[in-house]
């Protein structure tokens, strides 16, 4: 069972939406930087581990500041995000440029920051060294095909767009090898949010194993494996949170079982994790404008799925907490909507909750990851604010809200 509270009271978020109206973000700086600290304590015994924090899941440079500050590199997919990266001051090797069907200026982006490039194609080898340069660091990003299953989100690594195969890593090494490489990165990504910790388990394993064949088939020695992200976080209050120390102490016997007898240790171990660091850190603040009783008792708020998309496209759990009514009992079932022409713009569908009144606060949890960085301008809908809620209490405008101004800022219209 996972308990969701909150790290604030009615009072103090009457206070801070008279400052900010809402919608809002606002994510909770202690938790993060504790959370971030146990995760990095869980693989402390690795050789050289390093968490690359996935940026899309909270592009937000105040926290990827924060988690730099805490010895966090980025693992970035875009032009923008290493830009994020580079203007916060997280630059070389604590960058992972991990992207896809990759335009040539992203290529040369990364080389000029330095960062580790990790192949998504055998293609791309040609394409980076036409475009950008091969340099010294390359990784190899590696689909499984059926020799492993993924998850829901993932999908079948058959019918998964990312990655080698496992006959193109081979080729891919020797490759590289041949054209001066002289270190080398291993990755696969196959799971995601998963709350199953042998699901990440299980790729170590595959990764460790496949290290070692490299070395085998071609001479090549990997430097360090990057076991990426996945790791899942409690939507719901009946799920356990994953235990990050008896996952790090699992990989830890796959290591001293496969890694130290193929003759590879040390090698390093790199993961990317976004959602299990920011995921239960961050809550989407919303105002009830509305209540509406027809065929179902509906409550409307005044954010709506392009604020947070992943209940209306994947169906996914978000908990709601009505402020100042949390022990209340739960006496009424309501779909939690927002005002998008849309009728899948639903928080919840059918959720018992407190009886709701307007102008009453909800607090809808774990929007610390692939929360505002999904939202969209959909129905002419204006990104929201992002805020900070500080150690010492205080809270920061990390990111203002838009304006009609910004929305219409790249139209052309008729004179």
């Amino acid at each position: 069972m996972t308990e969701k509270t909150l790290p604030f009271i009615k009072s103090e978020m009457e206070q801070i939406i008279r400052r900010y109206p809402t919608p809002f973000h606002i994510y909770d700086e202690r938790a993060i930087k504790e959370n971030t600290r146990r995760f990095l304590a869980a693989f402390d015994w690795a050789p050289g581990f390093k968490e690359y924090f996935a940026v899309k899941a909270c592009p937000n440079p105040r926290i990827v500041r924060l988690l730099g500050d805490l010895g966090c590199g980025t693992d970035c997919s875009s032009l923008p995000e290493l830009v994020i990266s580079e203007r916060v001051g997280i630059t070389g090797e604590n960058v992972m440029f991990t992207s896809n069907d990759t335009p040539a200026a992203e290529f040369k982006k990364a080389r000029e920051i330095g960062a580790i490039i990790n192949l998504d194609d055998i293609s791309h080898i040609d394409f980076l060294k036409e475009h950008a340069g091969i340099p010294e660091l390359v990784c190899l990003r590696y689909n499984p095909g059926p020799r492993r299953t993924g998850n829901a989100i993932i999908g079948n690594p058959v019918e998964a767009k990312y990655g080698f195969t496992y006959e193109q890593i081979f080729e891919g090494y020797g490759r590289l090898r041949d054209l001066g490489v002289k270190r080398f990165g291993l990755h696969c990504f196959i799971i995601s949010n998963d709350i199953d910790r042998s699901h990440y388990l299980k790729t170590a394993e595959m990764l460790f194993t496949l290290a070692a064949e490299v070395k085998q088939k071609t001479g090549v020695r990997i430097e360090f494996v990057n076991l990426s992200g996945g790791i899942g976080i409690p939507y719901k209050p009946e799920q356990d949170a994953v235990d990050i120390e008896a996952l790090g102490t699992e990989v830890k016997a796959a290591y001293d079982e496969i890694v130290k007898p193929a003759g590879l240790h040390p090698l390093k171990i790199y993961a990317e994790c976004g959602r299990y660091i920011t995921g239960p850190y961050g809550w989407l603040v919303s105002t009830v404008l509305h209540k509406k009783n027809i065929y179902r008792e509906y409550v409307g708020l005044d954010a709506s799925s392009a604020n947070l998309m992943r209940p209306g496209v994947y169906g996914a759990y978000h908990h709601i907490t009505v402020l100042g009514k949390e022990k209340a009992p739960l006496t009424k079932v309501y779909d939690v909507t927002g005002s998008l022409c849309e009728n899948n713009d639903k928080f919840a569908i059918q959720r018992p909750l407190p009886e709701i009144e307007v102008g009453d606060i909800v607090a809808i949890h774990d929007t610390g990851a692939h929360g505002f960085s999904m939202g969209f301008n959909y129905n002419g809908k204006l990104r929201s604010a992002e805020l900070l809620l500080k150690e010492d209490g205080s809270v920061d405008l990390i990111r203002r809200a838009e304006t009609m101004e910004d929305y219409f800022a790249t139209m052309i219209f008729p004179e």
